[in-house]
């Protein structure tokens, strides 16, 4: 993804058709119809695409944060030797004399980055644990920009050439407050959304859209801060920072990393239906070390794993991600300054970040922080998902309920290892008020894109709340906006204990209490969750994984199976 991406550059005529089901493109969004046209090696140019460069390039994040935690393995001669490392570095990278300091300014100027969010839309503030500790959330977007000459040979379909990018591949990492786990969760590009209003860096507003549209589309409503509002749209989680790599980008990490072995159950030659296109990827039976432009062919591959869909490419690269980090937490690579130093370079020069990320220190903060997760407490998963029917068949939306619980487990930190957390549990503050002087503003949130809001349901609520002794419970009339989840937002930080106090009153766990600048006063969302009466419903078996969610552990070696179409 070249510069141009970041400011969502060419996007204006191509973006005001976002309404349609698929995008632009014909009716796809860059979705099937461009994407799994034949492409000279990336035969499904955008679905390959999506999973190449986006999928390589999160996934080299990924691998790159953790491997670089794992240069300090418990092991006392590999701690002494990434020792002498990390001093190497830090006399050449971080030292304040000349050249250090010439080169470590070098890499900072190697990093693109633009705004975290592009939309309206002000991100609910995380909540901290007992021990005021706060996650983190980060997305990584995969662009399979056609920019350059290098990702124009990379990704083939030369019929996009120069067209605004779409980000094909999207993972949340979502690293735990207690930093005793890492979740990543895949959404296929293939997923059908209401994209938010954003605006551009230059101005340029993309209105929200009246329809569902796929969700790569995100990238060309002005750049990878829209994917985050998209995001956050759907799933109601905090986006703390986004990193965005491309196939050159991909490509470049892959190769300072070295190889990484992945697995098929029997020979793989990836190309499209009529024998051309696909993403090029040709390997025997078994377990292979693949690298460079070999490893983006295994993360763009569609054609010849499983069913050939988003999907099972999801699998793939999660088992590539999985497997990235084993290498590295094994010392065995980047094992000299020189090799390291050449990381250094490629990941700078791949990456386009949000401005909280803007620096090679503060990338290696958060490598710092993710490389204390041990390896057994890594979890890959994909957004249960079902397929759609009519314009949109083929094409995928959030499974009803699975995906709904997978966003919460996030949300409220849950591990998706079903291992229980060791943190103490949240015990809500007390109210700084009398219940009878807390004033609530109850809003009926409990509209869908399906269903209207069904009637009298703030003033249900507004009456449990009174039964309850808050007598300055009102009903706001005006804000019928639909809200998946029952929330309360708070302003500011005097009122988070009345804030609690409501959710206690009406059994809402606390997580779901936010602090938030839309809201002058305590406003409680009755949502879609909580559309019947009586009490609020609270979840059971909160803490499990859905199981279509497809959950992958961080040392589980897989092996993609093969369509038997794709063999020789």
């Amino acid at each position: 993804m070249g510069r141009s991406s970041t400011h969502g550059e060419g996007t204006r005529s191509r973006v005001r058709h976002a309404d349609r089901p698929g995008g632009d493109e014909g009716g796809d969004g860059g979705g099937r119809t461009r994407l799994e046209s034949g492409d000279g090696g990336a035969g499904d140019p955008a679905a390959q695409a999506a999973g190449d460069g986006p999928g390589r390039r999160a996934g080299s994040r990924g691998r790159n944060t953790q491997g670089r935690s794992s240069r300090r393995a418990p092991k006392s001669g590999r701690q002494r030797a990434f020792r002498w490392i990390s001093s190497v570095l830090t006399l050449l990278i971080l030292g304040t004399g000349g050249a250090g300091y010439l080169y470590y300014e070098h890499l900072n100027g190697n990093i693109r980055k633009g705004d975290l969010t592009l939309g309206d839309r002000q991100m609910a503030d995380h909540k901290a644990n007992a021990a005021g500790q706060t996650p983190l959330n980060i997305l990584l977007i995969g662009s399979d920009a056609r920019d350059s000459a290098e990702n124009q040979k990379l990704g083939g379909a030369k019929e996009t050439f120069g067209s605004p990018p779409l980000a094909d591949v999207q993972m949340l990492l979502h690293l735990s407050a207690d930093r005793s786990n890492l979740s990543v969760v895949s959404m296929p590009r293939d997923t059908m959304l209401k994209m938010p209003k954003c605006t551009a860096p230059d101005g340029e507003v993309f209105p929200a859209s009246t329809v569902d549209v796929q969700t790569n589309q995100s990238l060309r409503r002005g750049g990878p801060g829209c994917t985050v509002a998209a995001w956050y749209e759907l799933t109601g989680i905090r986006i703390d920072h986004f990193m965005m790599i491309d196939f050159a980008g991909v490509v470049s990490m892959a190769d300072a990393i070295g190889g990484v072995p992945v697995c098929v159950t029997a020979n793989i030659h990836s190309r499209g239906a009529n024998g051309r296109g696909g993403s090029g990827l040709k390997l025997e039976a078994g377990t292979h070390s693949v690298q460079g432009e070999q490893a983006l062919q295994w993360l763009r591959t569609r054609y010849g794993f499983e069913d050939g869909s988003d999907l099972a490419r999801a699998k793939a690269q999660h088992q590539y991600m999985n497997s990235m980090v084993r290498q590295l937490r094994k010392g065995t690579k980047l094992t000299d300054p020189a090799k390291l130093m050449n990381l250094a370079e490629a990941a700078t020069t791949a990456l386009t970040v949000d401005k909280g990320l803007d620096t090679v220190k503060k990338l290696y903060d958060l490598a710092e922080e993710l490389k204390k997760v041990p390896t057994k407490r890594i979890t890959m998963s994909t957004m249960p998902n079902v397929y759609g029917t009519g314009v949109n068949r083929g094409r995928v939306y959030p499974k009803a309920g699975d995906a709904e619980q997978l966003f919460r487990m996030v949300r409220e930190d849950m591990p998706l290892d079903g291992k229980a957390s060791k943190r103490k549990k949240v015990e809500p503050k007390d109210p700084s008020a009398p219940v009878g002087e807390i004033a609530v503003a109850v809003r009926n949130g409990t509209a869908t894109d399906a269903l209207g809001p069904v009637s009298g349901r703030a003033g249900d609520v507004e009456k449990l709340l009174k039964e309850s002794g808050f007598a300055k419970a009102t009903i706001d009339p005006d804000n019928v906006a639909g809200s998946t989840r029952t929330a309360i937002l708070y302003p500011s930080a005097d009122l988070e204990g009345d804030a609690q106090a409501v959710a206690k009153a009406l059994g809402i766990p606390v997580s779901q209490v936010k602090r938030s600048t839309d809201v002058s006063g305590i406003s409680l969302a009755v949502g879609a969750d909580w559309r019947e009466g009586g009490a609020y419903p609270v979840s059971k078996g909160t803490e499990k994984t859905p199981d279509s969610a497809g959950a992958q552990n961080g040392e589980e070696e897989g092996c993609m199976k093969v369509d038997p179409k794709y063999t020789w």
